[in-house]
């Protein structure tokens, strides 16, 4: 009996060492599985660390770039409103100019026409009261009545600008 329980315990230690054995080779694939996944997570990590450090210089460049257009639009917006402003005095000068123009050719054209009322002796005025070219007469009215000497040239409106 002896010999069978030396048996038994025999296998059983060699079960036991077998067990620590599978267990140490257990604890030892484990702490492989640990290390790689460190090892991968610290790559992954690392990477991770690269792409934002990529994303960070890529938005740094588009803000630079931005800012420099925006500048650039400024002094762009700036010359326009510039421009705007001369052209907004020129256009007023103009407008001024034409009202003095307009005021001068109403006034010429009225004394043409009258000239021509009092020079015409059918009293019938010509068809264009811009130009007058019948002048028949040598002595006429002035607007305040008085007694004028006048061309017997025909006169045309355009020439008194």
């Amino acid at each position: 009996m002896t010999m069978s329980s030396g048996t038994s315990s025999r296998s059983s230690l060699g079960t036991r060492s077998s067990r620590s054995e599978d267990d140490l080779d257990l604890q030892t694939q484990m702490e492989r599985r640990r290390k790689r996944r460190k090892d991968s997570n610290r790559e992954s990590a690392r990477r991770s660390r690269l792409r934002k450090q990529q994303h960070l210089d890529d938005l740094t460049s588009q803000v630079k770039q931005l800012k420099d257009q925006n500048k650039q639009l400024s002094l762009a917006l700036s010359i326009t409103s510039q421009n705007l402003v001369a052209v907004q005095a020129q256009n007023s000068v103009l407008q001024t100019q034409k009202m003095e123009l307009d005021s001068r050719l109403s006034a010429l054209t009225e004394i043409l026409c009258y000239m021509n009322a009092i020079t015409c002796t059918n009293a019938s005025a010509p068809a264009n009261p811009a130009m007058v070219n019948n002048i028949t007469s040598s002595s006429s009215y002035d607007l305040l009545g008085a007694s004028c000497t006048w061309n017997q040239q025909p006169i045309d409106m355009y020439q008194c600008f």
